[in-house]
């Protein structure tokens, strides 16, 4: 072989290139990479991307998961390279990428590229290993590193290059993520909404100033219309209200589907959670309720989408007046004028000047208000030890069940007349309170970057909050705020004294379009990994951000093994779950395995799997597993929507749930009972582990994805009066909490204890008597 066998390679090259002096290495290796195999001779360099989508921020490469790309084995037709060559010194070898990889100008050109320092050390790695363990290398490749002492080692570039778009796919398709995940004017994204000009009416006012009121009338007066609410309790109320009205309206939730029409006709109205807005269907009016939620980290999209989306000739928008100017900028951009109307406090409320100090000082209609379930457990129990009765109502009970407690507390022939709740009486439930006392102004979040924070209550939470105090259709006509610390009190009153912060921006959110096309271009990456991606690559104008998307991230994640199409997983993915319940997660992802098996999850399998029948709750934590079941059958109904075939059992399990219901209210009843059942097992410690759960699969870590174990968790029940007459050891005997063996070891353990103990007694005394004794 008389030329250097590198010449395949070379022949490829531009003239004057060859072994000679390197005046502009950089644009050399760049003409280099412009005539290899496949290459386009530009530069998908990240600034240039940037340059192309308006100034864009550079991508976080730490999203960017690098694919493995194994090692060539043995060749069927043997090593052509070393057959043309000859076999490859791998330690030689080993010395030659050392050298490229500390080339300032291969680092340089690999910036260029979109490989920065991070991107650029992975790929090496990878790239090295490939070529240090493949048993035979491409042809190419393989006579360029045997002949690298007549070239150059910066010929391996190329090579290199390659390599590193084989396992970061993304540096191949920088321009066209940028341009699917472009949320720049989304107003042109409802182009039916966009083709009428719409009348939009900002009712704006506090707490209990009737300015929803006003819009509701509008909508029943209206020949057609959709009510969009942040709750399912309230589409409820407005159902309900509707058709009471004689308004034929139905209702539309994640989980649940009712038409008032025979044989299931769309009724001219509608009401439904914000997020279940149809977008496409023509109505005279409709109403977005709570609009200020446009701001919330995770839900904000969908108000944004109701108030830009919505084909009605009239939208009624009620809520804060903090998001006036936030909304009438966004409008601006569509041509549409916005209508404020005002609204006054229809009954006075007042700050008072002294907290309650002790629960002692409780009266008729207080509702004390708490940001955490062990408050809520210890007040309901000190309130029980005074002889009151009290309502509980928190986030997680069932709607149901908040129902009865509200009706048991509003009711004025019942001896209930104390509320203990958290903020989820800030809106839905219509109640009879006289005095809002909050037992803390500190409450537990989650910011835009999905990091808990505890910081002391908003001005807008606080005036919320405050407001359910003498509403204008309750028995107090006018409301008293106080706290139940004397130190919180000036505190209180700053906060409600500040002016409330005008809303910035309102939420978006990538759709199931979007993650496809993504997936497209990146079909090795999780789903996960693709929404990170995604909203890093995202460009939004100024009065928009991106929600924050954690819980759909950690959905993805927990399914990602299970073999799904991106489009299933995806709504899988948007189920919404308390992620905090392992019992839920776990169940999510059953139900995922299930579906991807293509075994439907009938009815009579759902009992099976939660054990039914359930019995009434003994104590706490049989009542949290029980609203854990009932946040499973609303799982199970929600995707019943989505996937009809493989959920069918959907009118059964809502006849389950109303059951559960009902002994979750019973529980909820007999909740100071269950706190001192509680109590009395944790000075017992009987509680030292979540396997007592009567839950399958309920382990601590979802992530585990244990097989439930039937553990029984039997609470021991109350002591009767006529028990405590009896010896301790005889009580413990009786409620199973000891045996007669454990006794006999007790007694053996206490008189082998006690002579030693009364040595050392005895000894300490000698000890105190002589104060000369060493």
């Amino acid at each position: 072989m008389s030329l250097p066998r590198c010449a395949l390679l070379w022949a490829r090259l531009p003239a004057g290139r060859g072994a000679g002096p390197r005046a502009a290495p950089c644009s050399a290796l760049r003409a280099l990479v412009g005539s290899f195999p496949g290459a386009s001779g530009r530069v998908p360099c990240l600034a240039a991307s940037s340059s192309a989508s308006g100034g864009s921020k550079a991508p976080n490469t730490s999203l960017f998961v690098p694919l493995t790309v194994k090692p060539q084995g043995p060749s069927a037709d043997g090593d052509v390279g070393a057959e043309l060559t000859r076999p490859l010194d791998k330690n030689e070898v080993k010395k030659i990428l050392d050298k490229f990889y500390k080339r300032q100008e291969i680092q340089k050109l690999s910036a260029d590229y979109g490989l920065d320092a991070r991107l650029f050390h992975q790929a090496f790695i990878s790239f090295r290993n490939y070529i240090m363990q493949s048993h035979s290398l491409d042809v190419d490749i393989h006579i360029v590193l045997n002949d690298i002492c007549f070239t150059h080692v910066d010929d391996l570039f190329p090579f290199f290059l390659r390599h590193a778009k084989q396992i970061f796919p993304v540096l191949e398709c920088k321009d066209d993520l940028r341009q699917i995940s472009d949320l720049r004017r989304p107003p042109n994204w409802y182009p039916e909404a966009r083709a009428i000009q719409r009348k939009i009416i900002f009712h704006s006012g506090p707490t209990n100033s009737g300015k929803t009121y006003h819009a509701i009338q509008r909508y029943l007066s209206a020949t057609s219309g959709v009510y969009c609410g942040p709750l399912k309790l309230l589409a409820h109320e407005i159902f309900e209200k509707s058709n009471a009205a004689g308004v034929p309206c139905d209702l539309v939730t994640g989980e649940e589907r009712l038409t008032v029409e025979p044989e299931g006709k769309q009724a001219t109205h509608v009401s439904c959670t914000v997020e279940m807005c149809n977008v496409a269907t023509p109505y005279e009016v409709a109403v977005i309720d709570e609009i200020q939620m446009i701001r919330d980290p995770a839900r904000g999209w969908a108000w944004t989408r109701a108030l830009l989306g919505l084909c009605a000739e009239e939208v009624h928008l009620c809520g804060e007046s903090a998001a006036i100017d936030l909304v009438t900028e966004l409008l601006y951009t569509t041509g549409e004028e916005v209508e404020v109307q005002k609204y006054e406090r229809l009954t006075p409320i007042s700050v008072l000047d002294r907290a309650l100090e002790s629960l002692d000082n409780l009266r008729p209609g207080d509702c004390i208000v708490c940001f955490s379930k062990n408050d809520i457990y210890s007040v309901s129990r000190q309130i029980e030890i005074r002889g009151l009765e009290s309502a509980v109502i928190y986030g997680s009970l069932p709607p149901g069940t908040k129902l009865a407690q509200a009706r048991k507390f509003n009711d004025p022939n019942d001896p209930c007349k104390i509320l203990v709740a958290t903020d989820a009486i800030g809106m839905g439930l219509n109640l009879s309170i006289r005095r809002i006392i909050f037992y803390s102004l500190i409450k537990p979040s989650i910011n835009e970057k999905g990091e808990k924070e505890l910081e002391p209550i908003t001005t807008s939470q606080a005036l919320q909050i405050a407001g359910r105090a003498g509403r204008f259709s309750s028995h107090f006509k006018e409301g008293e705020v106080t706290t139940m610390h004397r130190d919180d009190l000036a505190l209180l009153k700053e906060i409600l004294n500040r002016p409330v912060d005008p809303i910035q921006a309102a939420g978006l959110h990538p759709t199931a379009e979007q993650i496809e096309m993504f997936a497209y271009h990146l079909p090795e990456t999780t789903l996960s990994n693709l929404i990170d991606i995604f909203v890093d690559f995202a460009q939004v104008d100024g009065q928009y951000f991106v929600c924050n998307m954690d819980d759909f991230k950690f959905s993805a994640e927990l399914i990602q093994h299970i073999p799904l199409s991106l489009r299933v997983r995806y709504v899988f993915c948007t189920a919404p779950i308390n992620k905090k319940q392992p019992f839920v997660c776990s169940s999510l992802l059953q139900f995922a395995r299930q579906y991807s098996r293509n075994e439907p999850l009938t009815f009579a399998w759902l009992r099976r799997y939660i054990k039914w029948p359930l019995l009434p709750p003994k104590n706490i934590k049989d009542l949290m597993d029980l609203e854990a079941v009932h946040d499973v059958f609303d799982l199970y109904l929600w995707l019943s929507y989505r996937f009809i075939d493989m959920f069918p059992d959907s009118s059964f399990v809502r006849s389950l749930q109303k059951e559960l219901d009902v002994i979750i209210q019973e529980g909820v009843h007999n909740i100071t009972k269950l706190i001192k059942i509680s109590e009395s097992h944790k000075l017992l410690n009987l509680e030292p582990s979540g396997s007592q759960s009567r839950l399958p699969g309920a382990s601590k870590s979802p992530a585990r994805r244990t097989r439930g174990t039937k553990t029984g968790n039997k609470a021991a029940e109350p002591p009767s009066p006529s028990d405590k007459e009896l010896p301790l050891a005889s009580r413990l005997v009786q409620q199973g909490l000891l045996t007669a063996d454990m006794l006999k070891q007790l007694q053996k353990e206490w008189l082998t204890q006690r002579p030693e103990q009364g040595k050392e007694k005895v000894g300490t005394r000698r000890k105190k008597k002589d104060p000369n004794s060493d």
